[in-house]
């Protein structure tokens, strides 16, 4: 159900990576990474383009538009397959480990006969990498870490995919005639992070034609169940999805029901039986007659319990039934409070589109402030300089038009090894705002990485700390760092914690920006976008926020360009609000 791009980027990274195991150019094997990186953040869908049109993306050549038709039109591309038969199979299945690259897993493939990522595990539990180029206990550490993400993330989707299939079931669901309501459900409604299968919900007073047309998708491969309650279905990429149609009048039951997590379901349910009642996906019933109490809608459902109505992120037992009993839950950040974004990317560095295209793109959107944040220089691969940095100030200076967003050239730094950044102070005081990430060394001792961190906080000009714990779902862990001396840092440095609204991010966790509230910081939810597109995954990021039981005065972003300005300066004067 994904956009064409999706599969068309995954297949041109796979060529990317095909071409690097095979001993080809090192040079073309970036023309291709660059190439996946920016079919999938082009705004158009390539399978409605012809090859002219498809030239007009940014790094897509000739010779790769030749390989998307190709791929669109049959499903395959003749040069991959010919590159696929030349890798034996044992190495394109250790390829599929997060923290292992397709050379290295060449070399392990070659050097100590392994084939498979169980024949890898056991290898290295006996100790036989001791003594390999390059695999020293460290290393060995981080590939079992890989095996363990790897295991974890299967049958899971991320958030973004998962959304992207719901909503296209959802918009055929609902031009089905007698559909009356429907929308998704379970842990994609609460905006987990990841998603098994998708749940959605449909009030209809016949089941028939909603369950004909969703067995019927054009995005199904199999139907798993038909029944006149409950059909379920998979889809092109293994995504399951069940639909479940109810009388109207049970929709609110319904809808609360199949959204909460099993833990809070159990608190309400409890809560219910505490007062004489039965709740089911039907209704909130008497225990005594069986009379209905309460089911068109989830808000009449939890008053009837004595509650507030929980918000969806908060279903997950950590303490909002007891404040929602308490009628104290806060009212929490949402899209339409946010004022700007402050960490974005142009074809300066590693995006892939330019700069008047970001900025337009922002306008669109009315926000008030607009930061670009491209790569600092101590990260050679964007080849960064002083001048293109000074330059490019000029250029977004002169894009300011005085009726659009207040445009804040910033740039995005590395923390290096020992904390220290790109440049100099003075430097750094000519930007309006600085976001500084760790973007290597990820497995240095916790002592180290904590002190980095921290020392980041502590310079005047580190606004906001970028992705703080750099994890990438299912392909990377988290730092090994002291977050609560990091959280206690940014807090008294009155350095702001971003919560990077990437798919494959969501950085801050929602369990981590819980325990940094308590530590009184504030959080940027920033989208890291580096093509127009990925300015609408700020959904995620708020979702994400939400979790986390942030409010709009605990996000910087939703503050008026005044006060945001004065929190930045306090900070670089040393007086931390």
């Amino acid at each position: 159900m994904a956009r064409g791009n999706d599969g068309v980027a995954a297949l041109l990274q796979e060529y990317a990576d095909l071409l690097a195991i095979t001993g080809g150019e090192q040079f073309k094997s970036r023309v291709y990474e660059k190439a996946a990186r920016a079919v999938a953040g082009h705004p158009l869908d390539v399978a409605s383009m012809d090859p002219g049109g498809l030239r007009q993306i940014p790094n897509v050549g000739t010779s790769i538009a030749e390989k998307i038709t190709e791929y669109l039109h049959t499903g395959h591309v003749a040069a991959v397959d010919t590159l696929r038969l030349q890798v034996p199979s044992g190495v394109r299945e250790l390829t599929r480990i997060p923290t292992l690259g397709p050379k290295r897993a060449v070399q392990l493939h070659d050097e100590l006969g392994v084939a498979s990522i169980d024949e890898l595990r056991d290898a290295i539990v006996a100790g036989k990498l001791s003594g390999h180029r390059g695999f020293g206990a460290k290393a060995a550490e981080n590939i079992l870490h890989g095996i363990e993400l790897l295991e974890r993330s299967h049958g899971r989707v991320l958030l973004s995919v998962a959304t992207e299939a719901a909503e296209q079931v959802v918009h055929a669901l609902r031009g089905v005639p007698g559909c009356v309501r429907c929308t998704w459900a379970g842990s994609l409604r609460r905006f987990r992070e990841t998603v098994g299968d998708v749940d959605i919900l449909a009030a209809a007073a016949k089941s028939g034609p909603l369950m004909d047309t969703f067995t019927h998708l054009p995005a199904v491969t199999d139907v798993l169940a038909r029944g006149a309650t409950k059909s379920s279905v998979r889809l092109r990429g293994d995504l399951q999805i069940d639909l479940r149609v109810v009388p109207t009048a049970s929709w609110g039951a319904a809808l609360q029901y199949f959204t909460g997590s099993k833990p809070h379901n159990v608190r309400v349910r409890e809560l219910a039986v505490r007062a004489g009642l039965k709740l089911s996906e039907y209704g909130l019933f008497r225990a005594d007659d069986g009379s209905l109490v309460a089911s068109e809608s989830e808000e009449e459902v939890y008053e009837r319990l004595g509650l507030q109505w929980v918000p969806p992120p908060l279903r997950e037992d950590r303490g909002e039934v007891e404040a929602a009993r308490d009628r104290a839950l806060p009212a929490l950040v949402t899209q339409e409070d946010i004022r700007g974004d402050l960490h974005t990317h142009t074809d300066l560095t590693d995006g892939v589109a330019p700069l008047a295209d970001m900025v337009a793109a922002a306008r669109a959107r009315g926000y008030e402030y607009y930061a670009v944040t491209d790569h600092a220089k101590n990260m050679p691969m964007q080849r960064m300089t002083d001048d293109k940095m000074l330059e490019q100030r000029r250029a977004l200076r002169e894009l300011e038009t005085g009726d659009g967003p207040v445009l804040l050239h910033g740039t995005e730094l590395n923390i290096g090894p020992d904390g220290e950044l790109d440049w100099p102070d003075p430097f750094l005081a000519g930007f309006d705002l600085c976001v500084a990430s760790v973007h290597s060394h990820f497995t240095q001792p916790a002592a180290q990485l904590t002190r980095r961190l921290v020392r980041a906080c502590e310079n005047p000009y580190v606004t906001v700390l970028g992705h703080p714990t750099t994890r990438l779902i299912g392909k990377r862990p988290p730092l090994d760092a002291d977050l609560d001396a990091v959280f206690a840092a940014a807090a008294r440095t009155g350095t702001i914690l971003e919560i990077n609204s990437f798919p494959d991010r969501l950085d801050l966790p929602d369990e981590l920006i819980l325990r940094a509230k308590r530590y009184g910081v504030r959080f940027a939810v920033d989208t890291d976008a580096h093509a127009p597109v990925h300015l609408d995954h700020l959904r995620y990021g708020i979702g994400t926020a939400q979790r986390g039981w942030l409010t709009p005065d605990d996000v910087v972003n939703t503050w008026p360009i005044d006060r945001l300005r004065t929190f930045i300066d306090a900070k670089r004067a040393g007086r931390p609000g």
